[in-house]
C-alpha cells in the first residue's frame, strides 16, 4: 500500500490514495461482499469532498496564512456609507449592492471571527435573582438512526419523576457522554413528560426521527469512568429476552445460545449484567441475567431428567448415562467399557461415588468465565472425550479415526482382572492384572473410571491418558458424562464432542442392518437392534444432554456414519490450528 501523501501540485495525496484503495485491498479480501463494502464506502461522495477539504485545510496550514485586517466586516460597511455620500455612476451602485448583500456581509463577518480566533459562544448573563436551590438543566441533543438509543428510563417511586435507569454500554447514549443513570428527564422534542408513562415516552421516541432533543435535570454531579471489561463467558443455557418476564426492559435484552463467547462489560447490576456478543460489530450491549440471579432461578425449578428412587433409599437420584445394557463393539478395538449401573464407579478422590448425585444437583450450569488459547507446536495434544449412547456408533468412529492416521490418533488400553484369552496380548487389548493390583490402584486412585462385570474387574487409569499423549498423538477417549469432570485441567484441556442418534423412525432405517453385543447375552454374540434398543438408546441420549450438555464443545447426529465421521474429522483438524475457549480455572487448577 502506498504510503500516505498530502503534497500539493500534481501529487493528489490522501484523495488520491482513497480512490486506489478497493484495488489495492482486492487481494486480501476473502469474500465479494466484504468488496463490495469497501468500494461503496471508498466511493462515496460525501466521503471524497470531505478529503479535498481536508486536503485544502491541510495546505493552508502549511502556508500559515496570516489575516491582514480583522475587522474587514466594519471595514466594508465604512465603506458603504462613504460611497452614498459620492456622486453615483454604474460602477458605485453595483459595488454598494454587492456590499449590501446578506450572504457577503455575513463571510465577511466569518472572516473577522477565524482572525481573531474568536470561536467560544457568548453566553447571556446570569439573572440576578437566580435561586441558588434551583436546578440546573441541560439541553441535549441526540442524531437518531436505526441504532437505539441504548437507555432505559422508569417511574421513581419516592418522586414519581422519570429518569434514566440504565445505559447500555457501547450505545448511542452512552457514546455521547451527555445522558447518566439517574438524569431526570422533563421533555422529549418540546414535549413535557411529567404527566406521562414510560410506555408513552418511549412511544414518542419510537416516532421521532432525525435529531431528538432532550430536557434533563442532571441526576449526578460528577461519574468516574468506568473500564470496558475483559471478561469472557461461554454460556451453557439457551437464553430468549422475549421469553422472560423478569427482564426490566426486552427491547434491551440479548438473546443467545447454548455456547455462545459473550464478553462481559458491566457487572455494575448484581441483577442484570450487559454483554455484547463476541467479536460482534455491534457496540450496544444487552442485557443478560447475571450468573448469581440465574443460578437462583435455575435451582427453583424441579430438575429435568432423574430416576425414580430405589424403595429402600429415601434420596431422590440422577440417573447414570451411556451405561445401557447393550453395546456397540467392533473386534479388538474396544477401548471402553459398558458395565451396568449398580456396578460402574469413578475416581472417589475426585468424584466420590456416594456424593455424585447430590453434587450433580448442586451444579447449576449458567456461565464459565474464558479465555482464548492457542495450541504450541511443543505443545502436547488436547484430550478428545467423545461421550453418547451406547449403539451410536463412537467406536465406528474411532475406528475410522485410527485407520485414517494410526500415527497421529491413539486410544488407551484399558486394565482387567480378567484371564487372558489365547487370541489376546498383554498391552493391546487389555493390560491383564492380578485382583489384589488392581485394588490397590483403585486405592491409590489410579483410575478415572473402573467397575466390575461378569465377576471381573476393568478400568481406565490416568497415566493410559498420558501414555498416549507422551507419544505425540490424539488421544481418544470414550467415557461416561460425569467422568468428564476429573478431565477438565489445563494438563488434559479435554474438547469433548457428544455424539447424537437421530430421530427414532431414523434409527430404524440406519440400524436395521446393525448388529450389537448385549450383555443380557452371557455368550456375548452380536445380535440385530430391536425396538427396545433403539428405544433405550434414544432415551439415554436425552438423559446425556438434559444433565451434560454444559460439558459438551460440539454436538454431532450420526445420522450417516461417513457424514458424521466427515464432520468429526474437521471438528478434529480445526482443533490443532484455530485458537479456541478454555476455562479460566484450568490455568489455576
Amino acid at each position: 500500500m502506498p504510503a500516505l501523501s498530502t503534497g500539493s501540485g500534481n501529487d493528489t495525496g490522501l484523495y488520491e490514495l482513497l480512490a486506489s484503495l478497493p484495488t489495492q485491498l482486492q487481494s486480501h479480501v476473502n469474500s465479494q461482499e466484504d468488496l463490495t463494502f469497501l468500494r461503496d464506502m471508498f466511493g462515496e461522495k460525501s466521503l471524497h469532498s470531505l478529503v479535498k477539504i481536508h486536503e485544502k485545510l491541510q495546505q493552508y496550514e502549511r502556508q500559515s496564512p496570516t489575516p491582514i485586517l480583522h475587522n474587514v466586516a466594519t471595514l466594508a460597511d465604512d465603506l458603504t456609507e462613504d460611497l452614498h455620500n459620492t456622486p453615483m455612476n454604474s460602477e458605485i451602485r453595483e459595488l454598494v449592492k454587492l456590499l449590501s448583500q446578506p450572504h457577503l456581509k455575513a463571510l465577511l463577518s466569518v472572516h473577522d471571527t477565524v482572525a481573531m480566533k474568536n470561536y467560544d459562544p457568548v453566553l447571556p448573563p446570569m439573572p440576578d435573582d437566580l435561586d441558588d436551590d434551583e436546578d440546573s438543566v441541560k439541553i441535549i441533543r441526540l442524531v437518531k438512526n436505526k441504532e437505539p438509543l441504548g437507555a432505559t428510563i422508569r417511574r421513581d417511586e419516592s418522586t414519581g419523576a422519570i429518569v434514566v435507569a440504565r445505559i447500555m454500554r457501547g450505545g448511542a447514549a452512552d457514546r455521547s457522554g451527555l445522558i447518566h443513570i439517574g438524569d431526570e428527564l422533563k421533555e422529549v422534542n418540546g414535549i413535557e413528560v411529567d404527566d406521562k408513562r414510560p410506555e408513552e415516552i418511549i412511544q414518542i421516541l419510537a416516532q421521532s426521527q432525525g435529531a431528538i432533543t432532550f430536557k434533563i435535570i442532571p441526576g449526578i454531579k460528577e461519574e468516574t469512568p468506568t473500564k470496558e471489561s475483559k471478561m469472557f463467558v461461554r454460556t451453557l443455557f439457551d437464553y430468549d429476552p422475549n421469553e422472560d418476564k423478569a427482564i426490566p426492559c426486552k427491547e434491551a435484552g440479548l438473546s443467545f445460545k447454548k455456547g455462545d463467547i459473550l464478553q462481559i462489560v458491566s457487572q455494575d447490576d448484581a441483577t442484570w449484567w450487559q454483554a455484547k456478543r463476541e467479536c460482534d460489530a455491534n457496540l450496544r450491549a444487552g442485557l443478560i441475567p447475571s450468573k448469581q440471579f440465574q443460578e437462583r432461578r435455575f435451582a427453583l425449578r424441579r430438575p429435568i431428567a432423574f430416576v425414580q428412587p430405589q424403595r429402600n433409599s429415601n434420596r431422590r437420584s440422577y440417573a447414570e448415562y451411556g451405561d445401557l445394557v447393550s453395546g456397540f463393539y467392533i473386534a479388538g478395538l474396544r477401548r471402553s467399557f459398558r458395565l451396568s449401573r449398580k456396578d460402574r464407579k469413578t475416581n472417589k478422590s475426585m468424584y466420590e461415588s456416594k456424593r455424585s448425585e447430590q453434587y450433580d444437583t448442586a451444579d447449576v450450569p449458567t456461565y464459565e468465565e474464558v479465555v482464548s488459547y492457542q495450541h504450541q507446536p511443543n505443545e502436547k495434544y488436547r484430550l478428545v472425550v467423545l461421550v453418547g449412547p451406547p449403539g451410536v456408533g463412537l467406536n465406528e468412529l474411532k475406528r475410522k479415526l485410527l485407520i485414517s492416521d494410526s500415527q497421529h490418533y491413539g486410544v488407551t488400553v484399558p486394565y482387567t482382572t480378567r484371564p487372558k484369552r489365547s487370541q489376546e496380548t498383554d498391552g493391546v487389548e487389555y493390560h491383564f492384572i492380578s485382583k489384589h493390583l488392581f485394588e490397590t490402584d483403585v486405592q491409590n486412585n489410579k483410575f478415572i473410571e473402573h467397575g466390575e462385570y461378569k465377576g471381573n474387574l476393568y478400568g481406565t487409569s490416568i497415566d493410559s491418558i498420558r501414555h498416549v499423549l507422551a507419544k505425540n498423538k490424539v488421544c481418544l477417549l470414550d467415557v461416561q458424562c460425569h467422568t468428564i469432570k476429573h478431565l477438565r485441567t489445563l494438563e488434559f484441556k479435554p474438547y469433548v464432542i457428544f455424539i447424537k442418534p437421530p430421530s427414532l423412525e431414523r434409527l430404524r432405517e440406519t440400524r436395521k442392518n446393525a448388529k450389537i453385543i448385549s450383555s443380557k447375552d452371557d455368550k456375548g454374540s452380536a445380535k440385530p437392534f430391536t425396538e427396545e434398543d433403539l428405544q433405550e438408546m434414544i432415551k439415554s441420549s436425552e438423559l446425556i444432554e438434559a444433565q451434560c450438555s454444559h460439558l459438551f464443545d460440539k454436538i454431532i447426529v450420526n445420522d450417516d456414519l461417513a457424514i458424521a465421521y466427515k464432520e468429526l474429522k474437521t471438528t478434529l483438524d480445526n482443533l490443532e490450528k484455530n485458537p479456541f475457549w478454555i476455562p479460566v480455572n484450568w490455568l489455576h487448577s
